[in-house]
């Protein structure tokens, strides 16, 4: 892996989502008796800048101060890479990782790689991970890195109403990669609904 220092990576947590299958703003959430932000950002102890990415009607989530930059979304519902664009825009570094605050396995060292990745490969403005599902590729959206220069783009493609962050793959600066064999599966949880946060709080996930 391109040896990079974390330290000047800005790390973005998207949590502008209504959350409306949860049926409430999964930034509301709550692990372990602390909030969904407070448990984030204690597990994943990031060494660079913190980035909390949120929308209008998400805008003051709870221990929301516990990161370094809080952005907020000029409009609401056009999705997380919308979130994207809003981190890039105001990034204090060259670089970022961005996660989604309803992915509790990612770890930090994930999101190094991820880092490492993107550094190894100038030519990418951007780069998210593949794997191989139900015998077929699928990319990944988060985690995922972006480079400053991927703003412009993505500013293009949502004004054309393309909101998929993983159909940016389908453009030459940005690049896919087959994560480590040893990620386990469970990285790629997302908690949707109540029943999946109780049994994540629960350790019921597998």
């Amino acid at each position: 892996m391109h040896e990079i220092d974390p330290a000047e990576i800005s790390l973005a947590i998207i949590a502008g989502g209504a959350g409306r299958r949860m049926g409430s703003p999964k930034a509301w959430l709550r692990i372990q008796g602390s909030s969904i932000l407070a448990w984030l950002h204690a597990k994943l102890q990031w060494p660079g800048p913190t980035m909390l990415v949120s929308s209008p009607a998400t805008a003051n989530p709870p221990d929301l101060d516990l990161f370094g930059q809080r952005l907020v979304d000029p409009v609401d519902d056009v999705g997380p890479l919308r979130g994207i664009l809003t981190a890039l825009e105001n990034a204090r570094t060259k670089a970022i990782v961005a996660m989604p605050i309803d992915m509790p396995f990612v770890e930090a060292h994930q999101l190094i790689w991820v880092a490492g990745q993107l550094a190894a490969r100038p030519q990418c403005h951007g780069l998210m991970c593949k794997r191989a599902k139900d015998g077929q590729e699928q990319i990944e959206p988060f985690p995922s890195a972006f480079r400053l220069g991927a703003a412009d783009r993505i500013a293009k493609q949502l004004a054309a109403g393309r909101r998929s962050i993983y159909g940016l793959c389908d453009l030459p600066e940005f690049c896919a990669v087959s994560p480590p064999g040893d990620w386990p599966e469970r990285t790629w949880t997302n908690l949707n609904d109540p029943q999946q946060l109780a049994a994540f709080v629960e350790r019921r996930i597998e």
